[in-house]
């Protein structure tokens, strides 16, 4: 027979938590928001825990109770596998969830995720355009917008001038900016026509108007300037100016471990079979050839099912269009 001891300590053993992290991680890696946005919600009082105001760096186990503006929110204690998404932004759009002034923002063409939020990783002022990624995990824009991490942003440049050799091997080397020394890791010319030039440049940073400030110190004004690159991910061709792409999950997978940041692989297959899933149930092309269209009637036909009526386009349609 068990004592009564026994078997309070054994439900205290069902009880406990068996998890801990850090909270600013822990918001960050459930696609609050990043690291640096949990730390300012810290700071400011807006996350609670067990109904205390909450502290920086402090532990939570995954029995506790998180409130952020007096909200109840679910934390995953198991790394969520993260989504991807690439925009070729267009200039006169900013990087920002409202605006005062009711201007385009990015995030509202955005598509809608259930439970999660979509983090922008960096930002592009209203004059630039190109790359901008976008994730849901905290962590993930952590890792790659940190500057101690030293990411490679690449981008297109169109200046009014031409630069020497000289201002090439300073810009190299570091120029003194009002915010500290800038400097390119890499700038190659790329012809023009007339007074234009484009050059391509890389650096580690994302300082707010970095490379603008860069060429305007040498009295050179950008007229184009276009993201490229961001890490390992490159603008694709076929994903024009206001178009979007989410990656595949194999794709995020290589840049997880590209990164050597860790991922649930019980989780990365959940996000694969949703993707087939998808896929499975999408609506048939319009453009489906019409022999594969006159076989499933046939076989619609055998098993009794009544057959769905779609549309064949013909030849001159396509060519309207």
């Amino acid at each position: 027979m068990r004592s009564q001891d026994q078997d309070s300590s054994k439900d205290s053993k069902q009880i406990s938590p068996t998890k801990t992290q850090r909270l600013h991680k822990l918001l960050a890696q459930s696609g609050i928001g990043s690291r640096r946005e949990m730390e300012k919600y810290i700071e400011a009082g807006r996350v609670h825990v067990n109904d205390s105001a909450a502290t920086l760096g402090q532990l939570i186990h995954e029995h506790d109770i998180i409130k952020i503006d007096g909200k109840t929110t679910h934390l995953f204690f198991d790394l969520k596998f993260p989504k991807i998404l690439i925009y070729h932004k267009p200039e006169g759009e900013i990087v920002s969830v409202s605006d005062p002034q009711k201007r385009t923002t990015v995030f509202s063409k955005l598509p809608r995720i259930k439970n999660e939020k979509w983090i922008s990783i960096g930002r592009l002022d209203i004059n630039t355009s190109g790359l901008l990624m976008f994730t849901t995990s905290g962590d993930l824009a952590n890792r790659l917008m940190h500057p101690k991490f030293e990411i490679e942003r690449e981008y297109a440049v169109r200046i009014f001038g031409e630069l020497t050799e000289e201002q090439i091997s300073k810009l190299k080397s570091g120029v003194k900016l009002d915010d500290g020394l800038a400097k390119f890791d890499e700038i190659r010319y790329q012809g023009g026509e007339g007074a234009n030039r484009w050059y391509q440049v890389i650096l580690m940073e994302g300082r707010n108007r970095e490379v603008r400030r860069l060429f305007e110190h040498f009295n050179l004004p950008v007229s184009r300037l276009i993201r490229t690159r961001f890490g390992p991910v490159s603008l694709p061709s076929r994903v024009k100016r206001g178009m979007m792409l989410e990656l595949e999950v194999k794709e995020v997978e290589k840049i997880l471990k590209w990164l050597d940041m860790p991922f649930s692989m019980v989780s990365r297959n959940e996000s694969l079979n949703k993707v087939k899933a998808r896929k499975k149930h999408a609506h048939p092309s319009p453009y489906a050839p019409k022999v594969k269209l006159d076989r499933k009637a046939m076989l619609d036909k055998k098993i009794g099912r009544k057959p769905v009526k779609r549309r064949i386009r013909s030849d001159s349609d396509i060519k309207k269009i």
